[in-house]
């Protein structure tokens, strides 16, 4: 499989020839290659055309390729049978994403003053996105599901666009049946992979706060045995090094075993420049590794959320594409899409894998 499937004259001064991923694909084949295998994924609602889509790109992956991972680190083995990533699973997060939360979407939340509609998502598939992930409900909300019937206008409306959607939420980790309800509520609305955005710190008890998230994510993997879930934490660099005090002990390598890809918060727009971190390669290549070293799965399936995109440059959006190849990362995208500025979009079309 290979990042960046557009042509190469699209961007200026980069090298023209092909740059392929090199994943470990030989384990991976003999693992996942039973069609039994491809049935992982009847989707919530039991939708025909889920089945189909993730049988027909589970095939393609098995006679083609397989998902990025830094070769010769594949080792499924080292979790028990039915736990750890999920490769086949994590294929829903490759490719080019695009993200949408309630302030950009949801007339509701918005009071009527949403920035997008139902013609950005036909806006997103001519830009190449391969992926829409967007925010289901706010914790400054009662809604369980914000404005349920756009939100279903426009799951169909990126489905019938070749894209996938993946809802997303920010619990709080103190009303533990609130958060629950609301997770449901969004994988019942018939998405194709769910994400859980981990950073609240609303619960002050560190070690309450790790415990409700765990049982969440353990809770959520029993009940959707085959959901595609990625984890979407701030960067291990920001919790570990720039302010260990925001999740001390984040217990990472618990819940390797129930998310099948993470999606760190590359918000190296943040960083200052004298601390060396607002450089897009290496904020990008030093959160995936640490991701990878405190997870303890070296072949971790990687998606980096580079940002915030309105202070960005194509030469951030080419170095964090060097950052996803050098690390066989599986994708890419950029927070967020309201407020990116349109020179990057041809850009970005680096960060799809070529169907």
């Amino acid at each position: 499989m290979r990042m960046g499937g557009e042509p190469r004259s699209l961007i200026p001064g980069l090298d023209r020839r092909a740059t392929p991923l090199d994943p470990d694909c030989a384990a991976w084949q003999r693992l996942y290659a039973p069609l039994a295998e491809w049935r992982w994924y009847p989707r919530v609602v039991g939708s025909v055309r889920a089945r189909a889509v993730v049988l027909v790109s589970a095939l393609c992956l098995v006679s083609a390729s397989c998902i990025p991972m830094p070769p010769g680190t594949f080792n499924p083995d080292q979790f028990s049978p039915g736990l750890g990533p999920n490769v086949a699973r994590a294929s829903m997060f490759m490719g080019l994403g695009a993200w949408w939360d309630v302030w950009d979407w949801s007339p509701t939340f918005t009071n009527n003053r949403q920035k997008l509609g139902l013609g950005d998502v036909d806006r997103l598939a001519r830009n190449g996105t391969q992926v829409l992930y967007i925010q289901t409900a706010s914790y400054r909300r009662a809604e369980d599901v914000l404005d349920p019937g756009l939100l279903r206008q426009i799951i169909d409306r990126a489905h019938a666009n070749g894209m996938r959607v993946v809802g997303w939420y920010l619990p709080e980790h103190v009303d533990d049946a609130l958060d629950m309800r609301r997770m449901v509520a969004a994988i019942e609305m018939g998405i194709d992979g769910f994400g859980m955005d981990i950073e609240s710190r609303r619960n002050p008890d560190e070690d309450a706060r790790n415990r409700i998230l765990v049982s969440q994510v353990q809770r959520l993997r029993a009940r959707y045995p085959n959901l595609p879930m990625a984890a979407i934490p701030v960067a291990p660099v920001v919790w570990e090094e720039l302010n260990a005090t925001w999740w001390p002990n984040f217990p990472y390598a618990i819940l390797a075993a129930y998310f099948d890809a993470w999606m760190p918060q590359n918000y190296w727009s943040y960083r200052k420049p004298e601390s060396g971190l607002r450089d897009a390669y290496t904020y990008n290549v030093r959160n995936i590794q640490m991701l990878r070293d405190l997870t303890g799965v070296p072949w971790l399936p990687v998606h980096p959320i580079g940002g915030e995109a309105a202070y960005l440059t194509p030469d951030d959006v080419v170095a964090m594409y060097r950052a996803i190849k050098d690390t066989d990362s599986i994708g890419g995208s950029l927070y967020d899409d309201a407020s990116t500025p349109a020179a990057l979009y041809d850009y970005l079309k680096l960060f799809r894998i070529p169907k």
